[in-house]
């Protein structure tokens, strides 16, 4: 395993984004500006949310911290939506057979698990909801271990966590015995139904709780043809290694997230910005509501109308068409 670890994870973390944090605003109408405000956010920075996405404790031993989940990350992509060129409305999803094509509803989808090739076991939601980790509300610890250790291979998605209920002394309690023991702690949590490894570390003044991957979900990097440890194995001279060396301390400097940009994120939104100024921007029609899409009957009545009249061979209104000929009846 490799033995780059979470170490400068222990810095604070900068919480710049090209995106405010929270639920990004998907009304089509309403991003005409939209550009504009991102940028103000990346340039001001992009604060942590101070709505808790959960509440519980840190547990271990008999010691409870009462702490609130924030989230510590922002997105800093473009959001696009799609679009019908030809008449700039609203794209959406529908839920598709793919041997017959035809749309399904809702109540006649299930899930399957495939066993073999072609066969499949299906669980119903009960059976689904009865193997879910029962929520604890609790970050349970499991072991203390030197932070060092952790790959960054492991890592997936940071939280802050913060104090409640007069828990400060002892969240700062634990924060400090962290730091000065250089140790993490591992833990598992529930969070939304789903249970999770994770790992408390201390940050600047907070306690990040970053998710990890679990064992299994890492592949060995052994199958890779990967050159052999040390430079004398792949005939690395003393003279290359120096000039490398003096290349990285060249370019070596502190860490500075605001250094580090999402430049593409960043020309986008200018772009957008730029067209939306000059007036090069399109109207787009909300989507109907659910109870306007209860209308497979209005289109029936719109191609009903259509046959009608090429039925009557496009007679105005109040002219009554010639009649037929009368069909001879078969003898």
């Amino acid at each position: 395993m490799a033995s780059t670890s979470a170490k400068s994870a222990r810095k604070p973390p900068a919480a710049k984004s090209a995106q405010a944090a929270g639920t990004p605003d998907r009304g089509a109408r309403k991003k005409t500006g939209a550009a504009a405000k991102a940028n103000a956010a990346a340039d001001a920075g992009a604060a942590p949310s101070t709505r808790s996405l959960w509440r519980g404790a840190i547990s271990f031993g008999l010691v409870h911290i009462p702490v609130g989940l924030y989230t510590a990350t922002a997105d800093s992509g473009v959001d696009f939506d799609w679009l019908d060129r030809r008449s700039m409305e609203p794209v959406g999803y529908k839920r598709i057979n793919k041997v017959t094509g035809k749309e399904l509803a809702a109540k006649d989808i299930v899930k399957g698990v495939e066993v073999g090739e072609g066969r499949y076991v299906v669980l119903s939601e009960q059976e689904i909801a009865a193997a879910l980790p029962k929520a604890t509300q609790t970050i349970e610890i499991e072991a203390f271990i030197d932070a060092d250790e952790i790959p960054f291979v492991y890592l997936e998605r940071p939280y802050y966590t913060a104090p409640l209920e007069r828990g400060e002394k002892v969240y700062a309690l634990l924060r400090e015995a962290l730091r000065q023991s250089n140790k993490a702690a591992v833990a598992k949590v529930v969070i939304h139904t789903r249970q999770h490894l994770a790992v408390l570390i201390p940050c600047g003044r907070a306690l990040v709780l970053n998710l990890l991957r679990w064992g299994g979900e890492i592949r060995p990097a052994e199958a890779l043809s990967l050159p052999p440890s040390g430079t004398e194995a792949v005939g690395i001279r003393p003279a290359e290694m120096k000039m490398a060396l003096q290349l990285v301390e060249e370019m070596a400097q502190p860490w500075d997230a605001d250094q580090f940009r999402n430049s593409f994120a960043d020309e986008l939104r200018d772009l957008v910005q730029a067209k939306a100024d000059a007036g090069d921007s399109a109207l787009v029609p909300a989507a109907p509501s659910a109870a306007q899409v209860q209308a497979p009957v209005g289109a029936d009545v719109v191609d009903l109308s259509a046959l009608l009249r090429r039925s009557l061979g496009g007679a105005p209104s109040g002219k009554a068409p010639d009649k037929a000929p009368a069909r001879r009846r078969a003898a």
